[in-house]
């Protein structure tokens, strides 16, 4: 088996980067050659390079050659796509039709639904644009980076390539993370046969951790759809009695640093690296995740799982799905401190049961999140990918 993959990669790392790299080592560790041909949005400098990049979003000639050359030199079995947007663009998979390589496409956002990708928009959850040709919505409202143009030209590649099928007949299997987000795509209008849900995962196991730290912990992107604003309210709340730990960066980093000097039982951390996350996940009681978005699949919620450690989530979107109300962790409204604040009162009086929820969760993991059952999960899809591209053009027709 030979794999090439195709990934546009973020100026701020994030999330999709950290799980393109964990399956490139796990197919590799067993023997899978893989291949990477990689966008870079650190190229995208100044009004010239903005306006090429835009531009290149529908139809990007150098990303098309960049990938031909690959697929000629590497001659792989399979396409895994990750991420394409803007750099890459959705040439590169004429690229790969042409040359009669199946594509796998892991939709790790709601790019293809809403313009900003994350079905949010004014402080809440967002569904205007799901389903709608053009995300008109969006536009008006200038839902991406707050500029309509912006907006018009990210929903216009968008209905565009909707429109000559280029992600219906260009792409033979989709990877969702969570049933509920394979829903929201199906809505869209995606072809329900071709989209399996196969969820993020851990290249290694931590070992599980005691909890015995005495806190709650959040890791992440210090954003408004997080959930972080309500989430230092109600440690406000709770007073000096019980600690929150806060590990992350970004847009609300300056509130959160102020929080933690005005009250003694929040404390910001910063960000940490992956082997201190891991410590801090094993010794807090609970990992919180008070998100007010359609979080895809948190990487964190199986962190926290390897480690044993219960996930008090919001009630929403895949959240509600990954973590078992009662078994691995506690749902909450999003965007209520109270409702929050009462799920921490609940876990600080049932010590006896939420000690069993730490093995429930180190159990949870250890069926579904490990990296022998995510190679298994992987391996059947490219495998589908490739009997369906062989069923379809016998001859070796392109698409």
């Amino acid at each position: 088996m030979r794999t090439l993959f195709l990934h546009n990669r973020y100026q701020l790392a994030g999330g999709e980067d950290t799980v393109l790299r964990a399956e490139m080592a796990l197919l590799k560790s067993r023997g899978v050659e893989v291949c990477l041909v990689e966008g870079d949005n650190d190229a995208i400098r100044g009004i010239g390079s903005r306006l090429k990049a835009a531009l290149g979003s529908f139809y990007s000639s150098d990303s098309r050659r960049r990938v031909e050359q690959a697929l000629r030199a590497f001659r792989p079995d399979v396409v895994h796509a990750h991420n394409l947007f803007p750099v890459l663009s959705p040439s590169v998979l004429y690229a790969c039709a042409d040359a009669c390589v199946p594509v796998v496409q892991t939709l790790h956002n709601y790019r293809l639904l809403c313009p900003n990708g994350l079905l949010f928009r004014d402080g809440s959850a967002c569904e205007d644009c799901v389903g709608s040709p053009l995300a008109w919505r969006g536009v008006v409202h200038g839902c991406y980076r707050g500029s309509r143009a912006g907006t018009l030209a990210v929903a216009s590649v968008t209905a565009a390539h909707r429109a000559l099928g280029t992600y219906e007949r260009k792409i033979s299997q989709y990877i969702a993370l969570s049933e509920f987000s394979r829903t929201k795509f199906v809505q869209s209008g995606l072809p329900a046969g071709r989209i399996v849900v196969k969820p993020n995962f851990l290249d290694s196991d931590p070992g599980p951790g005691d909890g015995e730290g005495g806190y709650v912990l959040f890791v992440g992107r210090l954003s408004q759809e997080k959930g972080v604003d309500a989430m230092l309210r109600a440690w406000r709340k709770l007073g000096a009695g019980f600690p929150l730990k806060v590990i992350g960066t970004g847009p609300l980093a300056a509130e959160t640093a102020a929080a933690s000097s005005a009250s003694p039982n929040i404390e910001y951390l910063g960000a940490k690296s992956p082997e201190e996350v891991s410590d801090y996940m094993g010794r807090a009681m609970a990992l919180v995740l008070p998100s007010e978005c359609y979080e895809n699949f948190p990487r964190t919620i199986v962190e926290s799982f390897a480690k044993g450690t219960p996930v008090i989530a919001s009630r929403l979107g895949s959240m509600q799905e990954l973590v078992e109300h009662g078994r691995t962790g506690l749902h909450f409204t999003s965007s209520s401190p109270d409702a929050l604040i009462e799920q921490i009162e609940w876990m600080l009086a049932h010590a006896s049961e939420w000690q069993r929820m730490r093995h429930e969760t180190r159990a949870e993991f250890e069926n579904k999140y490990t990296a022998e059952r995510n190679y298994s999960m992987l391996m059947e899809i490219y495998e589908r990918a490739i009997l369906e591209s062989a069923e379809a053009f016998p001859a070796g027709k392109a698409k």
